[in-house]
């Protein structure tokens, strides 16, 4: 799914709001999210799951083509980790 097929659907479910009323509450969502993580802050949305930054330390890799060794510095990554009631739904068809 993509930002606007997520707007087109909001708009739908929501009588009387435009697709641009829709955006802009959408945009406003995702801006307080990327503010949230970036002041270090963790995202819990019950039912759905939790987003929260990880820091990766610094390492040494290998460049595959050459061989040579590389340093990989330090870097932040997002870690999502999926609620009960969404892992339960995506796992109903494994279910015999």
């Amino acid at each position: 799914m993509t930002k606007s097929g997520l707007i087109e659907k909001v708009a739908a479910k929501v009588e009387g709001l435009t697709l641009k009323q829709t955006e802009i509450i959408v945009d406003t969502v995702f801006d307080s999210m990327k503010d949230a993580l970036a002041s270090g802050d963790k995202i819990e949305i019950r039912g759905f799951g939790n987003f929260r930054l990880r820091e990766r330390r610094p390492r040494k890799a290998r460049n595959p083509k050459t061989g040579e060794s590389v340093d990989v510095p330090q870097k932040v990554a997002l870690h999502f980790k999926m609620g009960k009631a969404l892992k339960e739904s995506l796992n109903l068809d494994t279910r015999g």
